[in-house]
């Protein structure tokens, strides 16, 4: 197999989180974690972000989120608080409930989406938190989702570290543990 050229590296995207669109992320990870047996789940609401453009404009997007844990993979429970246009509401309406993105890894975020864009895909969202910048593409007419991107940052490692380690030997108890944003 050769060297890949574009900006994904030299393996092809390995997902690291899959992510639901629902309307109560509290109420959810409460439920999959006694159906699915998930979690624990850790929840911030109204998630600031530095920057954030949706499809190359300045917008602002008011969202909660629960992450969990499902094995080597981890679940992110994502809901909207308003009905503006957002990456979200491109896919979904508030009540509804679905897979809504993959995340990946990526060695260089900017050099991945400027792969996507020469592939013809748009990017949905740009945005920052916490000195993390993510994207979205849109990918929902190839693959049904959105693929998150982002770079392995130490903080964003360390919190998908602390994520794993909670869930094991997690006994089930307290399935919603709050985070500050």
């Amino acid at each position: 197999m050769g060297r890949r050229t574009d900006g994904l590296g030299t393996a092809p995207l390995r997902p690291v989180q899959i992510a639901y669109h629902v309307p109560d992320p509290a109420a959810v990870a409460v439920r999959f974690a006694r159906e699915l047996g998930w979690g624990p789940f850790y929840l911030m609401e109204h998630i600031p972000l530095d920057t954030c453009l949706y499809r190359g404009r300045p917008a602002a997007f008011d969202h909660t989120s629960a992450y969990g844990q499902a094995g080597d993979l981890m679940v992110e429970l994502i809901t909207q608080h308003d009905d503006n246009p957002s990456v979200l509401r491109d896919v979904f309406a508030a009540g509804e409930t679905g897979v809504h993105h993959v995340a990946c890894f990526v060695p260089d975020l900017q050099a991945a989406l400027n792969d996507f864009r020469a592939k013809g895909y748009a990017i949905a969202l740009e945005a920052s938190t916490r000195g993390t910048s993510f994207a979205m593409v849109d990918a929902v007419s190839s693959v049904g989702h959105m693929l998150e991107l982002y770079e392995p940052g130490a903080g964003l490692r360390r919190f998908y570290d602390f994520v794993k380690r909670q869930a094991q030997g997690w006994d089930g108890v307290n399935a919603v543990r709050r985070l500050a944003p």
